[in-house]
């Protein structure tokens, strides 16, 4: 019963990231130019974090992240089970967040100015697949390792470590936007692409597979690094 609660928990979490960061995305656009829509979806997405940090991280450690769970798993803090049952939580989530934002800008005739209910491309490294590689694995790697240090036990952090959390986020969809769109997270890339696909674009499909390996190979290296560096002298 107990995971259970922890997949319902990561399916709500991922969902709501979806539906508050992609949807200020689809609204606001991300433009770098002008810059207000850029750092308004770079907010969304920390701020989205934070909030779920303190609602769901009592129940589940708030990962709504497969490279989150990944780096969790060899950092040897879940099960395989679990590892597992959470993948399959974030991504329906994101799936279902993606879902409810194409029942409101479809219904309501809003203008999706991402044209991809917030997917991630490569239009901003030249459609390079290599610069998007290193991109969201540096960025991923960022990201869990922070999680990883923050959440270890000899930091000492306590409530204030979902702030941190956010706060990082934010600080890598500040780089990574005008780039990627700034996915270090499988589960959001996965969603909104499917369900662009199923609303007659499917040209995020083709990149996809970039934002589902990229955010899990930078989970991995962080955790190994971050074991070799917390070990023991």
């Amino acid at each position: 019963m107990n995971s259970i609660k922890k997949y319902i928990a990561e399916f709500i979490g991922t969902a709501v990231l979806v539906i508050l960061g992609c949807g200020t995305a689809m609204l606001v656009g991300c433009d770098a130019a002008s810059g207000s829509g850029y750092l308004l979806t770079a907010l969304a997405f920390g701020l989205v974090i934070v909030g779920m940090a303190y609602c769901v991280g009592n129940i589940s450690g708030c990962h709504i992240n497969p490279a989150v769970s990944i780096g969790v798993l060899i950092s040897g803090g879940m099960t395989v089970a679990d590892f597992i049952g959470y993948i399959i939580s974030q991504c329906l989530g994101a799936f279902a967040g993606a879902g409810v934002l194409a029942l409101i800008f479809n219904m309501g005739g809003v203008k999706d100015m991402t044209g991809g209910f917030g997917s991630n491309g490569l239009d901003g490294v030249n459609g390079s697949v290599g610069a998007g590689l290193i991109v969201e694995i540096v960025l991923t790697f960022i990201f869990v390792l922070t999680i990883l240090g923050v959440t270890s036990k000899k930091a000492g952090h306590g409530s204030f470590g979902g702030l941190v959390i956010g706060l990082t986020l934010t600080l890598v969809h500040i780089l990574g936007i005008g780039l990627t769109g700034t996915s270090v997270n499988p589960a959001r890339s996965f969603g909104p692409a499917i369900v662009a696909a199923i609303n007659g674009n499917s040209a995020p499909l083709g990149s996809l597979w970039v934002f589902i390996v990229a955010p899990l190979v930078g989970g991995v290296l962080a955790a190994v690094v971050y074991k070799l560096l917390e070990g023991k002298e």
